[in-house]
């Protein structure tokens, strides 16, 4: 093969590679720096320096800036600088709405008939969200609370409502992480999980459903404390 040839080759190669890695791994590190808010809200963030630090082109970092502005976590304006975007009371009010309504549906599919094979994995969960309290690990624990609630959409055997749930926790996990400051927070997450799962495995489907009513509504004072204490960080 001529060395043009192979030159072109490896240049389409090359292309290929970023286009089908580039935006992933842009969005991912931007993704996780938004939401446990190592980017504040109103951070300015621009293409061409995201694109020099990543060593990306601008293509896939404007692919990457456009699915974190459709999650509503960067705002995108016209010949204006682009910036993360503030907390806003109406999406997260709506997103929480979306997230109820699928994963109480969810714990009901799993009191009814769940995946049994997944039982291990919530208790494994637990034990691993016990750990992290004992430790005092923020970041380990809104992991495992991510993941604890993936594993319920799993053991409903519907895996792919996790995608619409993930989608509207992004809107409130940045808030999770100004209020995942605490051991008491964390245990009273902890103990809600437990309380759901004994509910779940027993196949007491009512009372799995008031544990998690209770379980997303403790966001509520929290919301109205941080617009109280960090106004600055929410659209008017």
């Amino acid at each position: 093969m001529p060395a043009t040839e192979l030159k072109d080759d490896a240049m389409t190669t090359t292309d290929t590679v970023e286009q089908a890695t580039g935006p992933d791994q842009i969005f991912d590190d931007l993704y996780n720096r938004i939401i446990t808010l190592d980017l504040l809200p109103g951070t300015k963030i621009s293409e061409t320096e995201v694109a020099r630090s990543s060593g990306y082109s601008r293509q896939p970092v404007r692919e990457a800036f456009t699915r974190l502005a459709n999650l509503n976590l960067l705002l995108i304006r016209p010949k204006r600088a682009t910036i993360v975007r503030p907390f806003s009371r109406d999406l997260i009010a709506n997103a929480r709405f979306i997230r109820a309504a699928i994963e109480l549906e969810v714990i009901r599919q799993v009191a009814d008939a769940r995946d049994t094979s997944v039982d291990a994995k919530l208790k494994n969960s637990l034990k691993a969200q016990r750990d992290a309290i004992a430790d005092a690990d923020t970041a380990a624990f809104h992991d495992l609370d991510y993941d604890f609630h993936r594993l319920l959409c799993q053991s409903a055997g519907r895996p792919a409502a996790f995608d619409l749930i993930a989608a509207n926790k992004a809107q409130v996990d940045r808030l999770c992480m100004l209020s995942l400051t605490s051991t008491a927070a964390m245990q009273d997450l902890y103990d809600d999980h437990t309380r759901l799962v004994d509910a779940l495995l027993s196949g007491k489907a009512p009372e799995a459903e008031t544990i998690l009513r209770k379980h997303l509504g403790r966001l509520d004072p929290i919301i109205d404390a941080i617009y109280t204490t960090h106004s600055g960080y929410f659209e008017e």
